[in-house]
């Protein structure tokens, strides 16, 4: 096959030239057996792209490379401070080629291109340069332990890096949570083997890409893009991996997990959320509802940490209710590079399915729809940003992780009713809190169970603060210094004097 996708127009759009094969050992190429799988632009059903399907041998190549780096290869013998530099390296060609990567991700995850332009490519940016600065400040502990039949002893501990990462990532922001799992392994010395969603690869090949371009050794991080139920399960059960780190749903992030323990792989786990947006009574509605609608409705609800149940003080409920169908209505639904479209088409029919599934559950089950529920006449997988409000705090939209545009308002009676609202959940990812009283703000968040808590406001996760779930939302942290401690192992070393 070729080894970049033809130079087309999509919509009236240029396509860029992305490679389309395999990256394993710092060469480009074909899976062994020639197996592909297309891409398809969810924003026009059309096809985008032919790309090289890996299967348990590529694996197996990619591993070994990466096996070879790790185990006194060049780049276990670099200094931190050089592997910083690459990372610096890559970071600056990442900044060049934001419009590019934002244009890519506009085709293959059908998302108004102006969000990761604004949004996640300048944080990707920013996680490269934050962990390039971390590469030579990974350092141990000095310990004095009790003597030992009299005689005195001294002891230290050293962070060595895991050793080979097999990194699984999600369809929804592909740059962006490639970026929180190569920046901290590889500051921290570690190789990778990385295989992207296979319903949006192309912003992660040309990652590779720029890897390859930044100079990092042949072998220290492979790309091989292909089917979860063949590549993504062979690089989770291959013994040549030491850590898995996975961006997905309980459900494949559950047998990911267990699939790992076998062998005693570390893992860290993401797997979703149904994140709750406690609204307190002294938040004015009208201030608060962009917010609010912004947290629910960032790239077509597809967000990990999307606030979809909105609770709301009994008293401002049924403003709060008006102004989310107000927005709702303001949408504007459409191809990710008009520039008056402010909510793109969801990833496949697939999910489309699902969506407009509950959406008709939503229905049957007692909620009044409020806003949207339809599907715009046009190509593509749209539909329209949805509110439901009231029904049984256990139907299907109150308590299940949709992943799209839909939304539920409940109401509460007082701060305690709304902490067991926002807790009554299998999930425990993010929360919201909308308040003008911040003794009041840091009281719910401290009593919410949710791995993140944004006060009057959210954005993505800060590279310098850790980032991960509760319960079945997941397993440790990415970013920040957790970042760097899930991706290295602590070393005793004791001294008796």
């Amino acid at each position: 096959m070729s080894s970049v996708m033809t130079a087309r127009e999509i919509g009236g759009v240029a396509v860029p030239e992305v490679p389309t094969q395999l990256f394993i050992g710092g060469e480009w190429r074909d899976a062994a057996n020639d197996a592909t799988f297309d891409v398809v632009a969810p924003a026009y059903e059309q096809h985008l792209a032919t790309v090289a399907a890996a299967g348990a041998e590529d694996v197996d190549a990619a591993v070994r490379a990466a096996r070879a780096q790790s185990d006194g290869g060049a780049w276990a013998q670099l200094t931190p401070a050089d592997r910083g530099l690459l990372l610096f390296r890559l970071a600056d060609l990442i900044e060049r080629d934001i419009e590019l990567l934002a244009t890519l991700e506009g085709f293959d995850v059908g998302r108004p291109a102006y969000e990761p332009r604004l949004v996640d490519l300048p944080n990707v940016v920013d996680v490269f340069r934050h962990f390039a600065g971390w590469a030579d400040k990974i350092e141990g502990r000095w310990i004095t332990p009790l003597p030992f039949f009299g005689q005195q002893r001294q002891a230290y501990t050293i962070r060595e890096p895991v050793g080979v990462v097999g990194a699984i990532t999600a369809w929804n922001a592909p740059t962006l949570i490639a970026a929180w799992k190569l920046a901290p392994a590889l500051a921290a010395g570690n190789t990778l083997v990385l295989k992207p969603a296979e319903d949006a690869p192309l912003s992660t090949l040309h990652l590779a890409k720029l890897i390859e371009e930044a100079g990092f050794p042949a072998g220290v991080v492979n790309v091989i893009p292909g089917l979860g139920a063949t590549a993504g399960a062979a690089l989770v059960a291959h013994p040549g991996v030491d850590k898995v780190s996975f961006t997905g749903s309980p459900e494949v992030g559950r047998e990911v997990g267990i699939q790992a323990a076998r062998d005693f792989k570390r893992v860290t786990l993401e797997l979703g959320g149904k994140s709750p947006q406690i609204i307190l009574a002294d938040a004015d509605p009208a201030a608060v509802v962009p917010g609010v609608a912004i947290g629910l409705w960032a790239n077509q609800g597809e967000v990990c940490a999307a606030g979809t149940r909105i609770l709301v003080a009994r008293e401002r409920y049924d403003d709060v209710v008006a102004g989310l169908a107000d927005a709702a209505r303001a949408v504007s639904l459409g191809d990710p590079f008009d520039a008056g479209t402010t909510m793109g088409a969801l990833i496949n029919a697939r999910q489309l399915d699902r969506v407009t599934g509950y959406i008709a559950q939503g229905r049957e089950q007692g909620a009044e729809l409020v806003a949207g529920g339809e599907r715009p006449e046009r190509p593509g997988y749209f539909v329209q940003p949805t509110i439901f409000a009231g029904g049984d705090a256990d139907i299907g939209i109150a308590r299940d992780e949709i992943f799209g545009p839909v939304g539920l308002v409940r109401s509460f009676d007082d701060v305690d009713d709304a902490i067991a609202q926002a807790n009554d959940t299998r999930y425990g990812l993010a929360a919201y809190v909308w308040t003008r009283d911040i003794s009041k703000a840091h009281q719910v968040a401290a009593r919410v169970r949710a791995g993140s808590v944004w006060i009057n406001g959210g954005a993505p996760p800060d590279p310098r603060t850790p980032w991960g779930g509760m319960r079945s939302s997941g397993v440790g942290r990415e970013l920040g210094w957790a970042g760097i401690e899930a991706n290295t192992e602590e070393k005793t070393v004791t001294l008796t004097l």
